[in-house]
């Protein structure tokens, strides 16, 4: 039975990152706005600003994630999953009633409402998602970091690319699918998604980087599979029921893992089940002395660490905090303001991507999203799966990506405020580029320098950006500035034609991205001492199992 349950709770635990992965791959809908708010411009009448106010109220769900950051630590993750995937269908649900003109249009202040709740659906979602996986594969938090939320960003993608291939980019066949998938993939999750003890041996960690390398293959794969569909020029039924096969095909295709770790776990402990007499006396013996100095190393590390929980009035940087403690520290505020500084300009591209491309002279703006999606998965997992090499290799900080994301996004941001031929296919790279980098080193660099123990709601506090920034940049900037530029049309809202649309709202955001480079600077330098620790640590935690091994 023990042996049984060794190989079990292996395939398990990658099962369990699997199911992650999935639920990652279709939480992403709160990015998919521009796909359908043309509909919603047109149906409601609606103004910029008042479209840019729907997108600021699907972008304030992500506000109320201080619920599910409380949650996490009590309820359990199957909850927290239904809780979101029941909010989603509900939101998104209303939503494709009012887009498919099932019912009459909504009040202004219901739309905003609904839109709020599918935006908040997201929230218990990657809180499960991420406060789960990260501390089940605490010594690969970057890898963790950058797939899952490498997933999120090729959710877009995905949905976009399936309506297209599907409904032919229809806003109510697409409604319908942000109300429906997710709700059934976190019913599937649910059954899986647990927490697991997390590796304890450098042997463990390895295999670990192993499997993460597969996967990043595999997600890499579904990532230019998609980005060909966006350019393949003849999409007929054919091959459009053709790609959406293989992608559903793809994105099963990490069960591979799972299942190729519990056959390898079982063949390992089949052949030490069956000992002969000399064995089983000398076995108990090994599983007792098995590591015993580095057993001991950890146990005189935990004794010393309450000694100086006692000692200490407060915690420094890379210990334990308690939210309250985390958000006294200057860091915490410089790595707030920072990451406002980059999703923010990032979302109010993403949000007004349907608009900009019509002032712009595009008619169909679906593969900007796409593009953002692709390459914002892209920025996400190679930033993750890097930045996490780099400390085990030399100490580098991970703040300093997110400097050069905000460096590179400036200047995007210029690009397409002159208005330079194809600076909206430059300009969609780069914003998914650099919005990715920024929340998938984000999310460990908080973990790093404020602990585990209360991840799930300071995660959600620093995701208090995404309706700041939204309201900030998209709601009031963007809107009121090509309100300010747009002419009335016949039965209400307006338009706006020309590169002088958005120039002083690019111009603007490049100057928020350039003091998100000083502030990300300032965290390097401060938190060197941090990641040159963790760097010591694991080498010498590697030089240990090595010399083990001889």
């Amino acid at each position: 039975m023990r042996f049984e349950a060794s190989y079990t709770a292996t395939a398990g635990k990658w099962l369990a990152f699997v199911t992650a992965v999935w639920v990652q791959a279709i939480s992403g809908n709160n990015y998919t706005f521009s796909n359908y708010s043309d509909a919603l411009k047109t149906l409601m009448n609606l103004t910029q600003l008042q479209l840019n106010n729907l997108s600021v109220a699907k972008d304030a769900g992500k506000a109320f994630g201080i619920l599910a950051g409380l949650a996490s630590d009590r309820i359990p993750t199957p909850v927290i999953l239904l809780i979101g995937s029941i909010e989603g269908l509900v939101g998104y649900g209303a939503q494709w009633l009012v887009v498919s003109e099932k019912i009459k249009p909504l009040s202004y202040w219901q739309m905003c409402i609904f839109l709020c709740m599918g935006g908040n659906s997201t929230t218990w979602m990657n809180t499960a998602v991420l406060v789960t996986c990260i501390r089940n594969f605490r010594r690969n938090r970057g890898p963790v970091s950058g797939i899952l939320k490498g997933y999120v960003g090729l959710s877009t993608a995905i949905f976009t690319d399936l309506c297209t291939a599907l409904f032919n980019n229809n806003s109510s066949s697409f409604l319908i699918m942000l109300a429906t998938v997710p709700f059934a993939v976190c019913l599937i999750a649910v059954l899986f998604l647990r927490e697991t003890p997390p590796a304890t041996t450098a042997a463990e960690e390895e295999e670990e980087t192993k499997y993460f390398n597969i996967f990043n293959i595999l997600a890499v794969v579904v990532a230019l599979y998609l980005l060909g569909y966006d350019f393949f020029p003849i999409k007929n039924k054919a091959f459009s029921l053709t790609f959406s096969t293989v992608l559903i095909v793809l994105l099963a295709s990490p069960l591979a893992i799972p299942v190729y770790s519990f056959v390898k776990s079982w063949n390992s402990n089949r052949l030490k089940a069956e000992p002969d007499v000399e064995e089983q006396i000398v076995e108990p013996l090994l599983v007792r002395q098995d590591f015993p100095a580095e057993d001991k190393e950890e146990e005189a590390a935990v004794e010393w660490a309450v000694v100086e929980a006692q000692v200490k009035q407060k915690p420094v940087l890379g210990e334990e905090h308690t939210v309250f403690e985390a958000v006294k520290t200057f860091d915490f505020w410089i790595l707030f303001v920072s990451f406002l500084c980059g999703v923010g300009t990032g979302l109010a591209v993403m949000n007004n991507m349907g608009q900009i491309g019509l002032a712009l002279g595009y008619t169909d703006v679906s593969i900007f999203v796409s593009l953002t999606s692709i390459w914002g998965f892209f920025g996400r997992i190679i930033s993750g799966t890097v930045s996490e090499y780099l400390i085990r290799k030399a100490g580098i900080q991970r703040p300093l990506w997110n400097a050069a994301s905000q460096i590179v996004m400036a200047v995007g941001y210029i690009l397409m405020a002159l208005a330079v031929p194809g600076c909206l296919y430059i300009g969609s790279i780069v914003v998914g580029v650099c919005y990715g980098v920024r929340l998938a080193i984000s999310v460990p660099i908080a973990s790093e320098l404020f602990g585990l123990k209360y991840y799930g709601l300071m995660y959600n506090i620093l995701v208090l950006n995404l309706p700041l920034g939204s309201f900030l940049f998209s709601g009031l900037l963007a809107g009121y500035l090509y309100d300010a530029q747009a002419t009335p049309t016949p039965g209400g809202g307006n338009t706006c034609v020309g590169a002088h649309c958005y120039r002083l709202v690019f111009i603007i955001m490049s100057i928020a991205c350039l003091l998100g480079f000083g502030l990300d600077i300032i965290l390097s330098v401060r938190t060197r001492n941090i990641y040159t620790k963790i760097y010591r640590s694991r080498k010498s935690k590697k030089l240990m199992s090595e010399s083990g091994n001889q």
